[in-house]
């Protein structure tokens, strides 16, 4: 009787031990009452939408940049003044870039082949060899721009990516978008056909 009444006991302990760790460990992993607690939700909703996020505004003149090219060309956009442009920031980390540059050959580059028109992906924040990698893997041969310091891409956005501006022949930016939907690709195609043709 001893024996089991001591195992018994030794079980409750062992118990009460488990509990007590876990009940500290909620205390100290999920504060409650203290700033940091306070400060949690505030974090979360200080983050910018997606249009807040945007400087380069609709209707706007888009801001002039000097980007290399991933074959060492430069390209400036002052230059490309009396063409469309669609200056397109991404990354190769980002699963919706990915998607939408996978569509980018047939739907944007061969399609406006011969037109007054230049696409302009540029890779947000990334290396050269981390590009070159991407490139490789996925057999892209069109051009590439860098912004390793995402020094251009803070002249359009805080924010956010993939993300497109189209650029008419004056210089404005005729849309901002964020983000990459099947349907919002097809208008954005569409508004390039569109603005060439003015």
């Amino acid at each position: 009787m001893t024996r089991r009444h001591q195992k018994k006991s030794s079980w409750l302990l062992l118990a009460m031990l488990v509990l007590t760790i876990a009940i500290g460990a909620f205390i100290l992993l999920y504060p409650t009452n203290t700033e940091e607690a306070k400060a949690q939700p505030q974090a979360q909703t200080e983050r910018p939408s997606p249009e807040e996020a945007t400087i380069a505004k609709e209707g706007s003149l888009a801001p002039d940049f000097v980007v290399e090219m991933f074959d060492g060309e430069k390209v400036h956009l002052a230059d490309l003044k009396g063409k469309v442009v669609l200056l397109n920031f991404w990354a190769t980390w980002c699963p919706p870039c990915r998607a939408e540059l996978a569509c980018v050959e047939k739907e944007i580059i061969e399609r406006f082949k011969g037109e007054p028109f230049v696409f302009i992906p540029v890779s947000r924040g990334e290396e050269k060899a981390t590009v070159a990698e991407f490139r490789q893997k996925m057999g892209y041969t069109f051009p590439m721009g860098l912004d390793s310091d995402k020094s251009i891409y803070s002249l359009y956005a805080q924010t956010y990516i993939p993300r497109n501006f189209l650029i008419d022949k004056e210089g404005k930016i005729v849309k901002a978008s964020v983000g990459y939907d099947e349907a919002e690709f097809a208008e954005l195609v569409k508004l390039i056909d569109e603005t060439i043709k003015k």
